[in-house]
This record gives C-alpha cells, structure tokens and sequence, in this order.
C-alpha cells in the first residue's frame, strides 16, 4: 500500500483525490461506490500495476478526500461521467479500461457511450448496464422499507445515520450489505436499526480497512453520496439509445443481494443485458457477494487481469 502514490487533480474547479500505482501506456481507471472509496481497489490495483497496468482510483466529488460541490443537491450522474473525463484529461491519458463497481458501474458505463473515443474496455462488478430514469431501480416492485426508497427520502437517511458515528455507519452498511436479502426495514424501523451489534465484520474487512474508510467519511460525510446515486438515480439524463460497443465484463456474486432486486436475475442470465452492450461476457462468482472484489480478490484480480491483457491496447 505504501507504493500507491495520493496526488489532486482540478475537475470543474473542484480538487479531486488520485490514488495511483504503475506506470505505462496501458491505463485501468478504477471507480467506486457506496459505502466505498478509493481505498476498495486495493487488492486489484497493485494487482494489475504488477502486471504493468497503469492502475488509477479516485475519490468522487463530494467523496472521501476530493472537493465537496457547492449544491450538491443539483447534482446527476452526469456528474460522474464529467469526473471521469476530466481525472483522464488532467492527467493527459487518451484511453483507459474503465472498471466500476455498485453505482461505479453506471459512469462505467455512460462514459463509453458518450465519449467512445476514451474507452477500450469496460468492467463492472455487482450492477450490470443501466440507464438513470425511472425505470432503473424499480423500487415500486419492493416495500416501502426498501433502503433506496428509505434514503432517497429527504433528511430520512442523515437522520438515521446521525445516531451513531461515521465509523459505526461505515461498519453497519458493509455488514448488512454483504448478505444476500435485499435490505429491507420495518414501518418502525430505519435501515440501521437492521444491524445487529454483536455481528462480527466479514472475515476478508478488517479493523484497519473500516478505520480506513471511516477516515475518509468522516471528511466528507454522505450528503453528497445520498445525491448520487441514491436520490438521482431515477433522474434522466438524456440518452435515448444506449449502446457500448467497447469489449465489457459484468462480474456478479451469487449471493450479491441486487440479483435479488426485481427483474435482475431475469435480466442478466437471459442475456437481455447484451441488446445494450453487445460484446458483454458474464460471470458469476458462486460464493460472492456486493464486495466481491473486497471478500475474494485473487480471483477478481485474475478475471481482471485476463480481461486487461485481451483487450488493453
């Protein structure tokens, strides 16, 4: 960890955080999700610089050690795709493999298709290719304690989280989020009253890793992170006729609870997925679950790898 380099490039006129390890012309631009951070590409980004990849991770705006926006609450996804343009210009790099994980994957995703000139690849892991608009979490099809539709409510979720601090919040997400049922509260509950205390962390999330996200949370809080995605994942931003054309790998855990979601299953194993992005290979990790890069990385690092080295040019 100590050969990850940490530098601040200006996007948009806000200063956003750079891990970066390796060197070269080939470029892996890593993006995260929620509850994670740069720091969730560890394992993968010593991985591929091992293997002579360029491997590059960024906090989001309004993430962890990067820029808060001045009005986050105007902020979409289209936000996300200027980042990711923007790191990639800022540190003069013409084309990259972009990998995304959770909501990483949607500017995974949107970049290729509205700047095809500046991806050669796409990897996503637990969320396959969606479209922000109304139709991409369906959360009419789940109860009213659905987690989305809980912190897509304004205050609902800073009141929740607000009972406990940050490192508890951190800890309770990655517990609750690593099992397979879709996370789903009482009338009287909220989603954290869904964490039972005495569970332990998952084997592969040690103390050091949730001190290492608490770290960078308690810098930037979540307001920004409940925007986007969660409150702007139902916002269209414009595209009418999806299509990536690039090479693609969609990555998903058995035991990943967004198979669960309505439809999902049904929408990846039957291959509808591919009339968005034609040239998709799919594989399911049996025992993986939402952090499946995090809870068994030498075999996300190989997929990777395999992926990297057919289609980096």
């Amino acid at each position: 960890m100590e050969s990850i380099k940490h530098s601040y490039v200006e996007v948009s006129g806000l200063k956003l955080h750079v891990a970066e390890i390796g060197s070269g012309p080939k470029v892996v631009v890593f993006l995260h999700g929620f509850p994670e951070i740069w720091y969730t590409w560890r394992h993968q980004m010593i991985a591929v610089a091992n293997r002579g990849y360029r491997a590059i991770a960024f906090d989001f705006r309004g993430y962890g050690l990067s820029d808060q926006p001045l009005e986050p609450e105007k902020a979409n996804f289209q936000v996300l795709v200027d980042d990711v343009i923007g790191v990639l210009d800022s540190l003069s790099i013409d084309k990259a493999i972009l990998v995304g994980k959770d909501f990483g994957a949607f500017p995974a995703y949107l970049v290729p298709i509205l700047h095809p000139e500046r991806v050669s690849g796409v990897v996503t892991l637990g969320v396959p290719f969606m479209l922000p608009g109304p139709s991409a979490v369906k959360n009419h099809l789940l109860p009213k304690g659905f987690y989305i539709t809980r912190w897509q409510e304004p205050g609902r979720a800073e009141a929740d989280f607000g009972r406990f601090d940050v490192k508890s919040v951190i800890r309770n997400i990655y517990t609750l989020f690593s099992r397979s049922e879709v996370p789903i509260a009482g009338d009287d509950q909220e989603i954290m009253d869904l964490f039972n205390p005495s569970t332990p962390l998952p084997p592969w999330f040690s103390e050091e890793d949730l001190t290492a996200y608490a770290s960078l949370y308690e810098k930037s809080g979540f307001r920004f992170a409940l925007q986007v995605p969660y409150r702007t994942v139902n916002v269209d931003i414009g595209i009418t006729d999806p299509k990536v054309t690039v090479p693609a790998l969609f990555v998903m855990g058995e035991k990943d609870y967004v198979l669960n979601f309505p439809g999902m299953e049904e929408y990846v194993r039957s291959g509808a997925v591919k009339q968005f992005v034609p040239n998709l290979d799919i594989i399911f990790i049996t025992e993986g679950n939402h952090f499946v890069h995090e809870q068994l990385p030498e075999k996300i690092n190989q997929l990777l790898i395999t992926f990297l080295d057919k289609h980096s040019t």
